[in-house]
């Protein structure tokens, strides 16, 4: 699980979110330099807009700065550039599962897979709600990937 790709609809919620709070438990990992990760979105309607400023502004209060990722659409290539392509819900999971290639490598997952408590099933998507929901959001991704990371380390052991 060298390459990490974390998926949702739009790109500019959940998954930038879930990379950088990837990326920040990463910083603490031996195996940093081995891991690349990513993010992008099933559908293309913000293809190169920031992360909605919500979830800019939350992800900072967590101490993840995701400021500087821009959105981008999933491509068949990401199938073949990643181990992982991790979902944020079952809606995207199903969509990957429709454009993947049939000689793909790469694993699917939901998100919620990797928290430990592994509920709710999917991380709820906040963009019609209040702050609430992007809180809620921040705190379900910073278990989750903490949960990744352990997966991750384990892939390296002999």
């Amino acid at each position: 699980m060298n390459n990490i790709l974390f998926v949702c609809m739009g790109n500019i919620c959940r998954s930038p979110s879930a990379e950088g709070f990837f990326a920040r438990a990463l910083e603490q990992s031996p195996h940093r330099d081995r891991v690349s990760i990513d993010s992008a979105g099933t559908h293309s309607y913000h293809i190169g807009h920031a992360p909605d400023t919500r979830a800019v502004d939350t992800a900072l209060k967590f101490g993840v700065d995701i400021a500087h990722l821009r959105a981008r659409k999933v491509s068949t290539r990401d199938f073949h550039s990643f181990d992982l392509i991790v979902a944020m819900d079952r809606s995207n999971l199903e969509d990957l599962r429709m454009i993947r290639p049939e000689n793909s490598k790469a694993e699917l997952a939901l998100m919620m897979n990797y928290h430990p408590q592994g509920h709710p099933a999917e991380v709820p998507d906040p963009y019609y709600g209040g702050i609430d929901g992007f809180n809620y959001m921040c705190e379900l991704l910073d278990s989750a990937t903490a949960g990744l990371l352990q997966e991750v380390e384990e892939s390296f052991k002999p």
